[in-house]
């Protein structure tokens, strides 16, 4: 199977983030010179990833204006002799095409994957939650295309976390595979356990690869957590089915969702960047003397 499609749902409140979450959409706070959703794209794209849907809602029309063309802007920026800044904002629209869907009512992250069920058809298709950053070299999402290819089967990104943090995830029940050491058929997987239901600390984290089969698990999901579809129960409904693997991923994991995630972000890529990093290393050295 090859995987060509992905869908990012991005059309959550942002409640994490208010009051500037309000009217800009926590994916586009900028990390540094980019938004946070780009970087989700770029993942995307150095996947192989060529058609990206982009689930969105009524008060997030500018991310589809992000990612089209803006020819007034690009023929200033000519007529000013800045044809490397024309040639990256004209780059950003060509990376991918591109469609946006609103998801009318925000019923989950189960419901939003279901809303895709047009656009993705009868193909294999990855899912990048729009607020996660990966960085990795293979991108996950990569990782989880091979694994899917490999097994003919849909695939989960994961990690072992804390378990005084495995309540903010989920849980899993897991097997090896004889010969590999970075996937597991995945067996059960729990949303959001309480303390008792915690099966290991291996959570499912903001990558997925899925067949078509999802689509029809999710058309007869019950409500779980919180009163909303859930893609973990949806994801255990397919686990008890069909197979599935999981992939504990290699690279790290950015939280952007959150105030602090957020920040962390902003720091490690800005302290990477050619444009801040010595600015910022020298501007957090001569604060860390002020704190002595």
């Amino acid at each position: 199977m090859k995987v060509k499609k992905a869908v990012i749902p991005a059309a959550g409140l942002g409640t994490r983030m208010l009051p500037e979450t309000k009217t800009l959409p926590k994916e586009m706070l900028p990390i540094v010179d980019k938004p946070a959703i780009q970087y989700v794209v770029e993942e995307a794209v150095n996947s192989g990833i060529e058609e990206i849907l982009i689930l969105t809602n009524r008060s997030k029309t500018v991310m589809d204006d992000y990612f089209d063309y803006h020819p007034e802007l690009e023929a200033k920026l000519r007529a000013a002799g800045r044809e490397d800044d024309a040639n990256m904002i004209r780059k950003v629209a060509d990376m991918a095409h591109f469609t946006f869907i609103r998801q009318k009512e925000t019923l989950g992250l189960g419901h939003a994957v279901l809303c895709a069920k047009r656009f993705v058809g009868n193909e294999p298709f990855a899912v990048l939650l729009g607020d996660d950053i990966m960085k990795s070299d293979p991108p996950v999402t990569r990782q989880l295309i091979d694994a899917a290819e490999k097994y003919n089967c849909s695939a989960m990104g994961g990690r072992h976390v804390p378990l005084k943090e495995i309540g903010k995830y989920c849980t899993t029940r897991y097997e090896s595979i004889p010969g590999e050491e970075k996937i597991f058929h995945l067996l059960e997987a729990i949303e959001k356990p309480r303390p008792e239901q915690v099966i290991t600390d291996f959570a499912i984290l903001g990558r997925y690869v899925f067949t078509p089969e999802i689509f029809e698990v999710l058309e007869h999901q019950t409500t779980g957590f919180n009163g909303e579809i859930q893609l973990t129960d949806a994801i255990d409904g397919l686990a008890k089915r069909s197979k599935v693997v999981a992939v504990d991923f290699e690279g790290r994991r950015f939280d952007t969702g959150s105030m602090t995630g957020y920040l962390e972000t902003v720091l490690e890529y800005a302290l990477e960047s050619e444009k801040t990093g010595a600015w910022l290393k020298e501007y957090i050295l001569k604060k860390a003397e002020e704190w002595k």
